[in-house]
């Protein structure tokens, strides 16, 4: 991989895991990026030239207990993920605006997910213009325990004007009132929540959704009947490994499921966080066949900062989204953007990275790499949680 540019983004980093690609109607690749803290909404930047990237525009959150850690976009329909630090207060839900004139990204509607036990909603998925798939918390929903405050949401957003819920399933015993007993915790140093992370639906099984539930690891839920929800899959490595199942990428043509973990202390205090195969010709019965070769930890353990494995370029479906069944690119924090080659899926090989130096005024003393974004050109796209900005890649396969 090549550096092309890296642009500051005005001074306001921060940048959470948020990154989608708008062809605008002009005909420029616009790149929306989601800050994971305040004082900043979201950013957009022109990148029709990855060599000379151009902020367009750039929003400001209502108040600083607020973040808009994830976004998505579907033609000139941009939605936007708001979570609260604390329960109780808004905005927290979700936002959809018009973004046909990028510059200008006007507000269609909100959702509202805040409530006496709701942060709102920590990351969302939307690829088919019509359905919304998330994390959320709701007001009538109260968690046996404060960290299980998030589960799957679908909204329908067929009118972006009038978003409606239609659908949830949370964790059997996470909730006030279930039947089924609490689930088992993790340790307290490594306990961080039955929650949803990613929701990915694809367009290849409409009828699934891959789910990383954090300490509840990977579920499939068969979604065929959104007002009956059924897991045909749960698997978890935790224990004895220390929870945070963050993203589930299947590749459907060869039967394989990628998993990624989050790394969430600093120092390497929650190592291994890795990147897993998992045979899936028996949905019901995933089998974890390897892992990605990780940055050493010797090397990167206390580099600075997290170190450990985080997001994945999802395959998005859209006319600007690389897609590969073997190809595999990820962001590892202060072991930057890695990628691999799953062709043989029980020997997964390093191909390809970028390690750039600590940004200035970084808090961790290294590079945090949150998010990737790789678009149809073999253009990648990667951001940094504190300081660093944007920075585009090429990346030649």
């Amino acid at each position: 991989m090549k550096l092309l540019a890296q642009h500051d983004l005005a001074g306001f980093g921060g940048l959470g895991e948020g990154m989608s690609m708008q062809i605008a109607p002009d005909g420029r690749r616009i790149l929306w990026l989601a800050h994971e803290a305040a004082p900043k909404n979201f950013t957009g930047v022109d990148v029709s030239d990855p060599r000379n990237p151009k902020m367009v525009v750039q929003t400001e959150l209502p108040h600083m207990k607020v973040r808009s850690n994830s976004l998505d976009v579907v033609g000139n329909l941009l939605a936007v993920a708001y979570q609260t630090q604390t329960v109780g207060l808004q905005p927290a839900g979700v936002d959809l605006f018009d973004i046909s004139v990028p510059e200008n990204p006007r507000l269609i509607s909100h959702f509202d997910c805040s409530g006496p036990h709701s942060r709102g909603v920590h990351a969302l998925w939307f690829v088919d213009g019509k359905t919304i798939h998330m994390s959320s918390g709701a007001p009538d929903f109260q968690p046996r325990n404060p960290l299980d405050d998030q589960f799957y949401r679908v909204l329908d957003v067929s009118n972006p004007s009038k978003p409606t819920e239609v659908g949830r399933w949370w964790y059997p015993g996470t909730r006030e009132g279930d039947a089924a007993p609490p689930p088992a915790r993790l340790p307290k140093k490594f306990d961080l929540g039955f929650r949803t992370h990613n929701t990915n639906v694809y367009p290849e099984r409409p009828d699934r959704a891959f789910i990383g539930y954090i300490d509840g690891g990977l579920i499939v839920l068969d979604i065929s009947d959104l007002s009956n929800m059924k897991p045909v899959s749960m698997w978890n490595h935790s224990p004895p490994f220390n929870g945070f199942t963050h993203t589930v990428l299947p590749l459907f043509e060869r039967n394989l499921w990628i998993v990624s973990d989050e790394c969430v202390m600093d120092d390497g205090a929650d190592w291994p966080k890795l990147v897993w195969v998992l045979d899936a010709r028996s949905e019901a019965n995933p089998v974890p066949i390897g892992t990605f070769p990780m940055p050493p930890v010797e090397v990167f353990g206390r580099r600075g900062g997290r170190y450990g494995a985080h997001n994945l370029h999802e395959n998005l479906p859209g006319p600007a989204s690389f897609r590969s069944d073997t190809i595999i690119v990820g962001s590892f924090f202060n072991g930057g953007v890695r990628v691999y080659d799953t062709r043989d899926p029980y020997r997964v090989e390093e191909i390809a990275y970028f390690v750039p130096g600590a940004p200035q005024l970084s808090p961790a003393g290294a590079v945090q790499l949150n998010d990737v974004f790789v678009d149809e050109r073999q253009v990648v796209y990667t951001v940094d949680r504190f300081t660093g900005g944007l920075y585009t890649l090429e990346m030649t396969i």
